[in-house]
């Protein structure tokens, strides 16, 4: 409630105020950015890629930024279609070919060299368009650089300027304007205006998530200007500008899809070509188009809890979040007769039960639309002020499971849920919810949860936007069902508090933050597994027991060869007798400092030159027996090997993300000391089972780049152990 006390607050902001809180809160990312961090040896940090984008079929030249970038010699994609060669004596470009095959969408790049691999950064790949590059100076009107529509502009923001971009269209045509900055992983907060001789004809910033959006018909023949600029004037930040007339789609409907099936949608944008019929929708009193396509519902996505996509989901929000972390679901690009594949894809909840259409009118109590459950409500709140009622009814008592799908499919409203009795009494209220873990960010505007209810007895659901909005963009999904429990497990990389990539020195170990959402009263153990290993890189089974966290540890042998490249993890857990396999969704971190993350298709790992220390258990499997009336502590050997010469620094030793039931004290191992004896305490109720635990090391260590260097400075190296293994056994029966 608070978050929605803040939020229709900040909704009644005037826009001034509102432009002088993001210039400030944008002055202050600058300095947090610019405070100096923890030293750790290097690893690859990719900040930017210019331009962002190219069109299938072509070659395009590229420059890129970031951090311990030297020695970097090729670029590494998560599609074939995609490959990289340095260009000669031009340091940091490189010349990027997209086959005529990469279907559309966005995919990861990362940079590959010396320290490893680097965390990806989004590359948008089009079909149809024309690449162009922005040519300075295009300052002001008598600058503005000419481009033809289905142009793809890959542009740079200008500090304390503006760009300008001129384009001549006849009458009747539609011309959709996209610039795309933060759904591809830019920090540009674009404004962008259409002018016609010196008249500003419409404005936009944000529209999906912080980019702006422009559909417009063209009033008559001649030259229109697109104008674009960061809020804060801000320079250095990249844009891919789409001045377009192909196919654009803004939604489909319906949002869910049952799996197995073949599926009817309906797609609604602009430009769908001479076959597409006019819709009762509108956008800024602008009528959209319809399109009817069927699309064959994958039936797998349901046995490994997966999701498909083509464009990352990076537009939900101003910070790019992991909303799509619990939906099940892939996503679509509707074909036209006319007009080939659409610009954009959307997403789709996979269910496993049939789809219901919402049925207006039903925007009060009395009008409520009656349901059979399950169900799967595919819904739209049709205007502002738009209330949409179901009326159920439960055969038996006990919890039932509620979940409203909006930011998780890409929605634009913020809706919540109220279930009341037959007597209109409120029995109970949903409204946000998800995991914000560290810099993994799952928590997303979508009410989801379990209420109670009693047998036969009716109940009426209320589902509305928190600010009463409502349109062709305000579409949800509602599911209501007996609980079935589950789980989604994710992992992010750990071991740099920024972006970065997960890179292991060989003879020690990195370590992964396992995040898991446990659905629906699921409480059971769930056990990680790693797939696809290179040869000398290893992993043991690593349990997380009734809870939301956890740490995953590869390590590396000390003669493991240079690797790098994609690896999985598949978690397995029960459900009564039924074994449940999930796949592990991958997740990186985009902006340093901030809780921001976004999905990838791959975990990818780079072996990589030798780690100065190890942590090992003498025994890396043991058990406990638990006493029922007191703790149990338990002595535990770790040893050190040190792989330096002469390097007698301590190291200190600190927990990773232990369970609340095990205790241990931060301690070091001193000097010449080759282990430590640790105490772990494993607390009275502690729930029988196993457990995986890991502990952080860290130490000053001489490091330079330059292997001849006579200068070594102390850097702080931050390394896991290798894992823990514990069975907890019950405390013997009481005679």
């Amino acid at each position: 409630m608070l978050r929605a006390q803040l939020k229709s607050r900040a909704s009644r902001l005037s826009a001034g105020e509102q432009m002088v809180r993001r210039f400030i809160s944008t002055a202050l990312l600058a300095f947090y950015f610019a405070q100096p961090a923890h030293a750790e040896l290097p690893s690859i940090r990719f900040d930017r890629i210019a331009p962002l984008g190219a069109t299938a079929g072509t070659t395009i030249d590229v420059e890129i930024a970031g951090a311990d970038i030297e020695g970097v010699e090729s670029l590494w994609f998560d599609h074939p279609g995609l490959s990289a060669e340095p260009i000669k004596d031009k340091e940091r470009n490189f010349k990027i070919t997209a086959a005529a095959d990469v279907p559309p969408g966005t995919y990861d790049v990362r940079l590959v060299g010396r320290w490893g691999v680097s965390n990806p950064r989004l590359f948008a790949v089009a079909n149809g368009l024309t690449d162009v590059a922005e040519v300075e100076p295009n300052n002001d009107l008598t600058q503005a650089q000419s481009v033809e529509i289905n142009s793809a502009v890959g542009g740079m923001s200008d500090g304390n300027g503006q760009d300008l971009f001129r384009f001549t269209a006849k009458a009747g045509q539609r011309i959709v304007i996209d610039c795309q900055a933060g759904v591809l992983d830019s920090n540009l907060d674009a404004t962008m205006s259409l002018t016609s001789g010196g008249k500003i004809m419409a404005s936009s910033s944000d529209y999906r998530g912080r980019d702006p959006f422009i559909d417009f018909p063209i009033p008559h023949d001649g030259d229109y200007e697109v104008l674009v600029h960061d809020l804060s004037y801000r320079g250095g930040l990249p844009y891919r500008l789409l001045i377009t007339d192909r196919p654009y789609v803004e939604n489909v409907f319906p949002r869910a899809v049952q799996a197995g099936q073949s599926a009817e949608l309906m797609a609604f944008g602009r430009n769908f070509g001479g076959e597409a019929t006019a819709s009762k929708w509108q956008i800024d009193n602008l009528a959209l188009q319809e399109h009817r396509w069927t699309v064959d519902v994958p039936n797998d996505l349901l046995q490994v809890g997966g999701y498909q996509f083509a464009d990352h989901p990076s537009g939900h929000s101003v910070l790019p979040t992991a909303a799509t972390c619990t939906l099940t679901g892939f996503q679509c690009q509707p074909t036209f007769p006319q007009g080939g594949i659409a610009l954009n894809a959307q997403t789709m909840l996979v269910t496993d039960s049939v789809v219901t259409a919402e049925s207006e009118p039903n925007d009060v109590a009395d009008k409520s639309q009656k349901l059979a459950l399950p169900a799967a409500v595919s819904g739209r709140f049709d205007e502002p002020r738009d209330a949409d009622w179901f009326e159920i009814e439960v055969a038996e008592s006990g919890q039932y499971a509620f979940d409203v799908y909006c930011e998780r499919i890409g929605g634009v409203a913020d809706p919540y849920l109220v279930v009341v009795d037959d007597q209109g009494n409120r029995i109970n209220e949903l409204d946000d919810y998800g995991h914000r873990i560290n810099a993994f960010d799952g928590h997303l505007r979508d009410p989801s949860g379990m209420i109670n209810l009693s047998q036969k007895q009716k109940y009426k659901v209320l589902v509305q936007d928190r600010y009463q909005r409502g349109g062709a963009r305000y579409q949800y999904v509602l599911t209501i069902r007996k609980p079935q429990p589950d789980f989604y497990p994710a992992v992010i990389h750990g071991q740099n508090p920024g972006p970065g990539g997960t890179n292991l020195w060989r003879g020690g170990s990195v370590y992964m933050d396992v995040i898991i959402h446990q659905r629906e009263g699921f409480n059971d153990e769930i056990t990680l597994t790693a797939e696809s290993l290179p040869p000398g890189v290893h992993s043991v089974p690593t349990v997380i027991n009734n809870n939301t966290r956890g740490t995953f540890v590869l390590w590396a042998d000390d003669d493991a060869a240079d690797f790098t490249g994609p690896i999985s993890l598949v978690a397995t857990g029960k459900r009564g007798e039924e074994v449940l396999r999930r796949e592990v969704r991958s997740y990186t971190r985009v902006d340093s400092g901030m809780n921001s993350s976004q999905a990838v298709r791959n975990l990818v790992i780079a072996v990589r030159d030798g780690a100065p220390y190890r942590l090992e258990w003498e025994q890396s499997d043991i058990e406990v027996e638990l006493d029922a009336k007191e703790d149990k502590p338990v002595e535990l050997k770790l040893k050190l090997i040190r792989r330096l010469r002469d390097w007698k620094n301590d190291v200190t030793i600190q927990t990773l993300a232990f369970p609340g039931n095990f205790k241990m004290p931060n301690g070091s191992i001193k000097g010449d000391e080759q282990e430590t004896t640790v105490t772990l305490t494993v607390q009275k109720g502690t729930r029988p089972g196993r457990y995986t635990l890991a502990v952080l090391g860290q130490s000053q260590v001489p490091f330079h780049k330059d292997p001849e260097s006579q200068e070594k400075p102390n850097t702080l190296v931050s390394l896991p152990s290798r894992p823990l293994t514990i069975t907890v056994k019950p405390a013997p029966a009481e005679k």
